[in-house]
């Protein structure tokens, strides 16, 4: 199964076998979006403000639960190992023409895969060097990286430190819970691994670099388990994801009846309950904070609630030009839009329906999502999860009651904070 390519890098597991839809598929919402009608209206897109590189197209670890691997798109099996400096080039490039028309004043690059540590110290300095030099003069660049953490050394920590690159590590909790679905090529644990990367990370040279834990929800797992494992690396940040499914392939625990059960509402809110006790924040928990955000009238600021403008855009191996990962899970080829960075411009991008469908909110929902109470807050949830085949993206979230109880459970408890803020602590007890 171990077969290097050129530079050594070990290449992805063959997936487990899954029925994949045909990348030729009958038209759906939002091909169907018209454009034009829409620009003619006075509508115009926004300008692409975070542009995440695939540097690297294969893992070192094999997570079952994996979206580029294990899920609906195959679309990985075409991608070269790294990203050659031909594609670098061609798309700061066109990052730089795009700023300029744009007028923007700051972007950020993400390092991405995959798992982007494969490409190796060197290959981070050298792009950073290079974005900063193409880019410098026009925008602000910010730089940060989502990795596993387990191929951190000191060499690619002086790295980051040296090029101002910020790292997220993915984690789901403490070793027991970690170790349902995050093992290696071999079936190891990836725990003391993942620990070992988090303990440089943490030195007092390199714990700027730190973000945050990226751990995506396991009903397996205990919810208080999994955060106080998170807590004891004492992170500044993490965030608690949904695993991707659509109505087709619910997620786990949502299959039969996605609408009939909250499990992934019950899993988080023994763990906000906790976390919102707290008058010192042991951490920053960005679901949470959105959503109570929200719920006081703030805007969004990630694509998983409300109905803000995504200005994310994903650059492959290869050049190709994709939209946001998660939509790996909906159907083969589901994120491509049949553009380069060779061959098109990022404006051309704009203009695809499917981009320009995340651009302008509630007229990207359907009918049942827009005459919910809760819309301007949970936004019909992350894009991926309300594909339908024959509808396409037109629906509420496949976690839509999920969703609804979570927000209201959070609403009913900034409620309670208030009133006792205004009024006292004995507000409540009559």
């Amino acid at each position: 199964m171990n077969d290097p390519g050129s530079n050594g890098a070990p290449d992805v597991p063959t997936p487990q076998p899954v029925e994949l839809v045909s990348r030729r598929r009958r038209p759906e919402w939002p091909s169907t979006l018209d454009v034009a009608r829409l620009r003619s209206s006075g509508w115009e897109p926004a300008g692409f403000r975070q542009y995440l590189f695939k540097i690297a197209s294969r893992c070192n670890l094999d997570c079952d639960y994996c979206y580029v691997y294990h899920q609906a798109d195959s679309t990985w099996r075409d991608q070269p190992r790294f990203m050659s400096d031909a594609v670098v080039d061609a798309s700061l490039e066109r990052m730089r023409e795009h700023v300029v028309a744009h007028e923007l004043e700051r972007v950020s690059i993400v390092f991405h895969g995959g798992e982007p540590l494969l490409a190796g110290a060197e290959y981070l300095q050298r792009f950073a060097r290079k974005a900063r030099s193409v880019l410098g003069d026009q925008v602000s660049v910010r730089l940060t990286m989502q990795s596993n953490g387990t191929l951190l050394t000191p060499a690619i920590l002086d790295v980051m430190l040296a090029e101002g690159i910020a790292m997220g590590i993915s984690l789901d909790g403490d070793r027991a819970a970690n170790d349902l679905h995050r093992l290696d090529r071999h079936g190891r644990s990836s725990f003391d691994a993942v620990a070992r990367g988090l303990e440089l990370l943490s030195d007092e040279r390199y714990s700027s670099r730190m973000l945050g834990l990226l751990c995506t929800i396991n009903l397996e797992a205990e919810p208080m388990a999994v955060y106080e494992g998170l807590l004891s690396f004492s992170p500044p940040w993490l965030d608690l994801l949904l695993p991707h499914g659509t109505w087709d392939e619910p997620p786990p625990g949502k299959e039969g009846d996605p609408m009939g059960s909250t499990p992934y509402a019950d899993w988080l809110i023994p763990i906000f309950d906790s976390w919102f006790a707290e008058r010192v924040k042991p951490v920053s928990i960005r679901i949470f904070e959105e959503v109570v955000s929200l719920v006081m009238g703030g805007r969004s600021r990630f694509e998983s609630f409300g109905v803000e403008t995504v200005s994310l855009i994903v650059i492959e191996a290869d050049g190709s030009i994709e939209q946001v990962d998660s939509l790996k899970a909906a159907y083969d080829g589901a994120a491509d839009t049949g553009m380069t960075v060779f061959a098109n411009s990022f404006d051309e991008v704009l203009l695809a329906p499917a981009v320009v469908a995340r651009q302008i909110g509630m007229d990207a929902l359907d009918d049942t999502c827009r005459a919910c109470d809760l819309v301007s807050i949970c936004g019909a949830g992350l894009y991926s999860h309300r594909h339908r085949t024959g509808t396409g993206f037109l629906n509420p979230s496949v976690c839509c009651a999920d969703l609804d109880r979570l927000i209201r459970h959070v609403a009913a408890a900034v409620d309670r904070e208030v009133a006792i803020r205004r009024n006292g602590p004995n507000t409540l007890a009559t």
